[in-house]
């Protein structure tokens, strides 16, 4: 197996509410996406979906209890300023803040919001992870 991830999955509790507040951050659902049934988010190099959790859950051939499952999605940014645009544009679109943006003991900021299924982003600055021009983090050796 290639050491690469291609698609996240996001289960989902209302598909059109999630699609809203994603649409509301700037994101734009991919025309594959079936409607009422599954979107998916060209997101650079690898694919975002949100689907029904039920179904996720069932696919994945896992029982859902409804919590946390242990995954925090991230997204870089170049500049503090930029953490915490993308901070208050999530709450306004519906998310929960967790932890507003500040510096971090590994020497970057940082802030978490929670989307309206429970699903955590961290949104950071990371000195040792500089974006490359298509945003991508370049882990140097």
């Amino acid at each position: 197996m290639e050491q690469r991830v291609t698609l996240v999955t996001l289960g989902v509790s209302d598909l059109e509410r999630a699609m809203a507040f994603y649409t509301a951050l700037g994101w734009r659902a991919h025309p594959s996406s079936v409607a009422g049934e599954v979107a998916f988010f060209d997101v650079g190099g690898m694919v975002v979906a949100l689907w029904e959790r039920a179904k996720l859950a069932e696919d994945s051939g896992v029982s859902d209890a409804g919590g946390w499952g242990g995954v925090t999605l991230a997204h870089n940014v170049d500049h503090p300023a930029d953490v915490d645009a993308i901070l208050a544009e999530a709450e306004a679109a519906g998310a929960r803040l967790a932890r507003a943006g500040a510096d971090t003991p590994w020497g970057g900021y940082s802030g978490v919001f929670i989307d309206p299924d429970g699903h955590p982003w961290e949104v950071a600055v990371n000195p040792g992870w500089p974006l490359d021009d298509r945003g991508r983090p370049v882990l140097d050796e």
